[in-house]
């Protein structure tokens, strides 16, 4: 009786089908890896992003692969987006990583306080302005405490924030996100800037009702002060945007138009009030609130929610307090009246 021929192997650079049930193989290394892939979408920026050589980790994913048995991407030339299988794997590959987080946050215990390395994004128009005065503040009060700092777009910072590779948020709130707290820290209002020529400059009074949509400059979509601006203006959308606040405050002073600038920017730049006027609105509830957001599972809730009543009584000096929360909630009715987002 002939012996039994042995299975032909399957084809170079497709991942194995009998792949084992043991854990031995995984590595959450591995896992942070195809994360920031699927984040990003490319090899050479995740590669960047996790501090190794895109070819290593290409070589990671592929044995990461071979080991779920199933290709995690579809690769080409042009893009690299995840499979419909990939899909599945990475949402638990996010699970997996987050309880991973938590195990190491849950040694230091919240009786420690707000301690250690804490990974904090805010967005772009608060960061340049605030993020100052709170790394003084923090320096004196919470020696002990070393900030990551990343500034981005609210949508962008909420999905690391979910994914766990952000631990807190400095963002507008509300934050229309399930499963976040968000404590106010203070309400910002909005001021009008224009050049000293323009029609507005004039009134004695200016309400948002008087404000006109023809020549209002905003920021680019994706950033939640042109909403904002948008939504108390009650405007139409404009074509003349910027794609930064400095960008904003250039185009005002060179007479192009008026725009709603945040009451800590204005502050932080005080030579350019020669060349733009900055006035108040008749209405108090032309402003955002800013609060400190963070995912409801993590377990230094207690920890950030000191952190938190902290900078609320050290708000800067151009801000207003803000209203009283209601308990864990990102979601809530603040008593202002806020912009639609």
């Amino acid at each position: 009786m002939p012996p039994n021929k042995p299975p032909n192997p399957p084809p170079s650079g497709t991942p194995r089908t009998d792949h084992p049930r043991s854990l031995a193989g995984l590595s959450l290394r591995d896992l942070e890896y195809a994360q920031a892939v699927a984040a990003l979408r490319h090899f050479g920026r995740a590669a960047e992003r996790c501090g190794v050589s895109q070819p290593a980790l290409s070589e990671q994913i592929r044995k990461l692969e071979a080991i779920l048995g199933t290709p995690l991407f579809e690769r080409t030339k042009r893009r690299v987006a995840p499979t419909p299988t990939g899909e599945a794997l990475l949402a638990q590959i996010e699970r997996v990583m987050l309880e991973a987080r938590h195990l190491l946050t849950l040694s230091h215990g919240p009786h420690n306080g707000v301690s250690g390395d804490i990974a904090l994004g805010a967005i772009e128009t608060l960061g340049p302005y605030y993020l100052p005065g709170l790394l003084r503040l923090l320096r004196i009060e919470r020696p002990d405490l070393s900030l990551r700092l990343t500034e981005g777009r609210t949508a962008r910072l909420v999905d690391r924030l979910l994914d766990g590779s952000l631990d807190l948020l400095l963002l507008a709130l509300p934050v229309p996100r399930p499963g976040l707290i968000a404590a106010p820290l203070f309400f910002e209002r909005f001021l009008l800037a224009t050049p000293p020529g323009h029609a507005l400059a004039s009134l004695p009074m200016l309400s948002l009702d008087e404000l006109p949509a023809d020549d209002l400059l905003l920021l680019e979509e994706g950033h939640c002060l042109r909403d904002q601006a948008l939504s108390l203006c009650d405007a139409k959308p404009v074509t003349r945007h910027a794609t930064s606040l400095e960008t904003l405050w250039q185009m005002i002073a060179a007479g192009e138009g008026y725009s709603l600038l945040p009451a800590l920017a204005v502050a932080a730049r005080p030579e350019l009030q020669e060349l733009i006027l900055c006035r108040p609105l008749n209405d108090a509830a032309a402003g955002r609130e800013i609060g400190l957001v963070w995912r409801r599972s993590d377990p230094r809730t207690p920890s950030f929610r000191t952190l938190a009543a902290l900078l609320a009584a050290q708000r800067p000096a151009a801000t207003d307090s803000a209203p009283t929360a209601l308990p864990d909630s990102a979601n809530r009715s603040p008593e202002r009246r806020q912009p639609r987002r």
